[in-house]
């Protein structure tokens, strides 16, 4: 995990609210020269904690207002089968994003169509066809939030620490 401190932080808070933003606009909202803003967002890339920034496309505004996440449980399970069945199923056009999952399903796949009758046609034509395939189930989704920041998770060293850790001093 990389370390981020308070102004690493700030600055993904600042990206992840657009992306957007100017290097200037960034490190006025955080409170630091641009060179600094810029410095550490570099460094931000190079250590792998920003990859890239996408677009948030509104589903049906491009005609795919149905969305649903298929569970998928692929029998007998190997590496080869899993592996083989991840990368074809991303590549299909109706795939909006693939979970590898662990217990009773192996993947959740999050498909996105113009309407119920193309998302029967995907799971009954395209998925069911699949001889590595043991199950399917269809869920409908009525709305998709997404959280629009992602916060680093709290460091370790610097967590409170409960009554039983403030004894032993």
């Amino acid at each position: 995990m990389a370390h981020l401190d308070e102004i690493d932080a700030a600055i993904l808070r600042e990206l992840q609210a657009d992306a957007r933003r100017t290097n200037r606009d960034v490190a006025a909202a955080v409170g630091i020269a641009p060179t600094t803003a810029l410095e550490r967002t570099r460094s931000l890339r190079d250590r792998g904690v920003i990859r890239g920034a996408t677009l948030d496309v509104d589903l049906a505004s491009i005609g795919r207002p149905v969305q649903a996440l298929v569970a998928v449980r692929i029998r007998p399970p190997s590496r080869a089968r899993i592996e083989g069945f991840r990368t074809w199923v991303a590549a299909l056009p109706e795939v909006v994003g693939v979970f590898v999952t662990s217990g009773t399903e192996d993947f959740l796949v999050h498909v996105a169509v113009p309407d119920n009758q193309h998302l029967y046609a995907f799971v009954i034509d395209r998925l069911t066809e699949r001889p590595e395939i043991a199950d399917v189930r269809t869920s409908v989704v009525y709305e998709h939030l997404r959280t629009a920041a992602v916060a680093p998770a709290p460091d370790p060293e610097r967590a409170p620490r409960g009554p039983q850790a403030r004894r032993r001093r």
